[in-house]
C-alpha cells in the first residue's frame, strides 16, 4: 500500500538490506535456515562484479535458492565466493557442464552478454540476462533467435517491471482508467561524482546517460504505453565537456497516438529519478516524488506517487477543481519479486515478462535515441531493427 513522506527501503527491511549488503561484501556466509521440504533451485552467477554481488547475495537469502557457482576471471571475485562457501570458476563454460545449474544469472560486461546467453541456450539452461540484453541490436537479435528456436528462455533484467509501482502503472494505463492516453512525460536528473568519469569509458560514446541510464526508462514507458514508434533527441556536452553527452531532450511518438517526452542529464542536483522517488533502488536515499507522468482524456497518473488527477464530475474542464486519490500498491521489492519470477519462469509456470525479443525493443529504441541526437533527425525503430 502506499506509504506516506520519510517512509525507505519500500518492501524491504533494514535488517533485510544491511544482511544482503553483507553478503554483497563477502562479509557474512549465507543463511542456511532452509526448509528442507521445500524445491530448491540451483542458480549460478556469470560476473561477480557490483550487480552480480547482488544478485549472489539475494540467491543466499531466498529460501528456495542454491548458490551453486560463481564465474569469473578477477581474483578477488575468487575470493568473495571462498568467503560464501560457493564453487568458483575462471571460465564461465566450465562452470555450466560442471554443475549444471537451473538457472544462470548473467551479470557480465554487456558485449559478453551474447556469447555467455548462447551457451546457456546450447545447453537448455534458462538465464537471467542483465540489461541491456546486448550491446549491438546484432547481438541481441542473436540471443532471440537462439531463444525462440530452442525453446528456452532469457529474462533481461529490467528490474522495474517488477515493481508494484510500474505493474499498476501499466494496468491502469491500458485498462482504460485515464481515457484514450494523450500525453507522457518523464525525467531523470541525477549530479553523478566527478571520481564516477575517471574510468575513460565513461567519457566517450556509449558510456554516457542515455544508453547507461535511458535504457531503464525507455523499457518502462514502452511496458506502461506501449510501443514507440520513432524518436527525436537534442545531446549537450556543455557541463562537462567530455565526447559523450550528459543532457539529453527527447521527443517520441507512440504507435498508439501519443505523444511523449523525457528530459535525462547526470549533471543535475536533483531527486527526480526513479531510483530516488520509487524507494526502490539499491544505493539511493528514497526521495518520495513523481518521475513520470501520464496523461489521458479523463484523468492523469503521477508516478512512483501512484497519485491520480481527475474532475470531480463529468463535463468539466480546466477552470473546474481537480481530485485526486492516491492508489494502493503492494509494499513488495522490485529485485525479490525479480529473482521469484525467474524461478518461476525455470520451472515453466511462467513465461518471461521481459523476454529477449522484448528487450531488444527496448534496446531498439534507446539506440535510435542516440542516433537522432547524433545526426540530428527523426529516427524509427523499425530502422533501428531492420
Amino acid at each position: 500500500m502506499y506509504k506516506p513522506e520519510g517512509w525507505t527501503n519500500r518492501g524491504t527491511s533494514a535488517n533485510s538490506l544491511i544482511r544482503r549488503s553483507a553478503l554483497a561484501t563477502g562479509k557474512v556466509a549465507p543463511s542456511s535456515n532452509r526448509d528442507e521440504a521445500m524445491t530448491t533451485t540451483r542458480l549460478a552467477v556469470i560476473g561477480a562484479g557490483l550487480i552480480g554481488r547482488e544478485h549472489c547475495a539475494l540467491a543466499c537469502t531466498h529460501p528456495r535458492v542454491v548458490l551453486a557457482g560463481i564465474a569469473d576471471t578477477a581474483l578477488e571475485a575468487e575470493h568473495y565466493a571462498g568467503q560464501l562457501g560457493v564453487p568458483f570458476f575462471s571460465d564461465f563454460e566450465t562452470l555450466l557442464d560442471e554443475i549444471r545449474p537451473d538457472g544462470v544469472i548473467i551479470a557480465l560486461p554487456n558485449a559478453l552478454h551474447e556469447k555467455a546467453g548462447l551457451c546457456c541456450l546450447e545447453r537448455g539452461i534458462p538465464s537471467l540476462i542483465e540489461k541491456p540484453i546486448a550491446d549491438t541490436i546484432s547481438s541481441a537479435k542473436s540471443l532471440v533467435e537462439k531463444s525462440e528456436a530452442t525453446d528456452v528462455p532469457i529474462l533481461v533484467g529490467h528490474h522495474r517491471r517488477h515493481s508494484p509501482d510500474i505493474r499498476e502503472a501499466r494496468r491502469i494505463v491500458r485498462s482504460g482508467e485515464l481515457g484514450d492516453l494523450v500525453a507522457v512525460n518523464g525525467m531523470w536528473m541525477a549530479d553523478k561524482p566527478e571520481a564516477y568519469f575517471d574510468a575513460e569509458w565513461r567519457r566517450r560514446r556509449g558510456g554516457g546517460p542515455v544508453l547507461i541510464n535511458l535504457i531503464h526508462d525507455i523499457d518502462c514507458l514502452r511496458h506502461i504505453v506501449g510501443e514507440i514508434e520513432s524518436v527525436r533527441a537534442i545531446a549537450s556536452n556543455r557541463t562537462r565537456g567530455f565526447d559523450v553527452e550528459d543532457t539529453v531532450s527527447v521527443a517520441l511518438r507512440f504507435e498508439n497516438g501519443a505523444l511523449g517526452s523525457f528530459l535525462i542529464s547526470d549533471a543535475v542536483a536533483s531527486p527526480f529519478t526513479w531510483e530516488h522517488t520509487s524507494g526502490q533502488a539499491l544505493y539511493f536515499p528514497h526521495q518520495p516524488g513523481d518521475c513520470y507522468y501520464f496523461g489521458g482524456r479523463e484523468a492523469s497518473l503521477a508516478v512512483p506517487s501512484m497519485t491520480v488527477w481527475r474532475h470531480d464530475g463529468t463535463d468539466k474542464n480546466w477552470q473546474d477543481p481537480f481530485v485526486h486519490q492516491r492508489v494502493n500498491l503492494d509494499g513488495s521489492g522490485a529485485y525479490q519479486n525479480q529473482i521469484d519470477h525467474f524461478l518461476a519462469v525455470i520451472s515453466g509456470d511462467a513465461t518471461p515478462v521481459v523476454s529477449a525479443r522484448d528487450a531488444m525493443l527496448s534496446l531498439a529504441a534507446t539506440l535510435a535515441i542516440d542516433v537522432a541526437a547524433r545526426e540530428d533527425r527523426i529516427v524509427t525503430i523499425r530502422e533501428m531493427i531492420a
